[in-house]
Formats: C-alpha cells, structure tokens, sequence
C-alpha cells in the first residue's frame, strides 16, 4: 500500500501548475466569482481545467437555485463529469490531470467531492475560516482518511485580498434568501 500512496505523491508533485497557468485560470475565476456577486450569489467562482481545457466552471447558485449544495465546485464538478461522458472518457482518468481554480478556499463537502474524484491541485484566493476543509477548519485535503480518495496538494493565497474585499461586498448588502 505505501507503493501505491508514493506514486500516488508523484503523480500529484508533477502535476503543478505553473504560475502563469495559475495567473490565467485564477483571472477566469475570479470573472465568475465577480458574476455571483451581480446576481445574488457569495461571490465565488471556479474552473477546472484539463490539459489546458476548460472542463467545468461554475459560480455560487445556491440563493438562485435555492439549493445550498449547489456551490461554484459542485456546479463545475457536475460540468466536469457532464463533458467526461460526452466525450467518452474515463473520469478518473481526467480528474487525475485536472487542477480546481477557486477564488475561496472550497468548503468542506467540496474538498471531500475533490478528494473523491482524485483531483491533484487546488489552487484558491482566500481562506475560508469558517468552513474551509483545505485547513482552515478541516484538513479534508491531506488528511488520513482511508477509502476517501487520495489527499490533494493546495495552492493558496492567490489574489486572496480581492476575494476578500468581494466577500466583504456580498456581505455589507441585503442577502434576501438569508434569514
């Protein structure tokens, strides 16, 4: 088993984006956290991104949809595994190659769905401290956790400021969906 977790390892710490792969897809990201923002939504946004392609993206729908599963990860999640099917490919397979760019740290049910599908690297803005499970509350990402997938490596601090002063902008404004 130690084999199978070391190549696991090797697999993920050669599967690193780069910092101007980081600087485009978080640019991305952050133009669908800023679309959440205009429609409602905690401002969050999401890509993941396989072989250079966009495979799922999303925003936050929850207030739209009124479905609090329904999260910027979980959207492209859905997105990802959608464009798998249509393109005849094994999910695993592409998870394995595919890096999450998420302009907040995904919250704990996100880097458990992460984690279940093997994605290798998240790279994300800001901390997430009262539900983050890429640390800030729960390590979901590195932690032991047998038959929950493997552990993913996690970038972050990535143009945290601005996804902070985003948040901060939702939060000084009318939420009508949150009593």
């Amino acid at each position: 088993m130690g084999t199978q977790g070391g190549s696991e390892a090797a697999a993920a710490e050669s599967f690193y984006p780069s910092d101007e792969d980081r600087e485009k897809w978080m640019a991305n990201a952050f133009d669908m956290a800023r679309d959440a923002l205009e429609n409602g939504e905690v401002p969050v946004g999401c890509l993941m991104v396989y072989n250079d392609e966009v495979v799922g993206k999303g925003r936050n729908e929850v207030n739209e949809t009124k479905n609090a599963t329904r999260h910027a990860e979980m959207v492209a999640l859905d997105q990802l595994l959608d464009w798998c099917r249509h393109s005849n490919l094994d999910v695993r397979s592409v998870c394995e190659q595919t890096a999450l760019y998420v302009t907040v740290e995904p919250c704990i049910m996100c880097a458990a769905a992460l984690r279940l599908l093997n994605i290798p690297v998240v790279v994300y803005g800001c901390r997430n401290e009262r539900f983050g499970g890429c640390g800030s509350v729960l390590e979901v990402s590195s932690a032991n956790l047998p038959q929950t997938g493997t552990t993913f490596k996690c970038v972050s601090g990535h143009r945290a400021e601005e996804a902070v002063e985003m948040l901060k902008t939702f939060y000084k404004q009318e939420n009508p969906n949150g009593d």
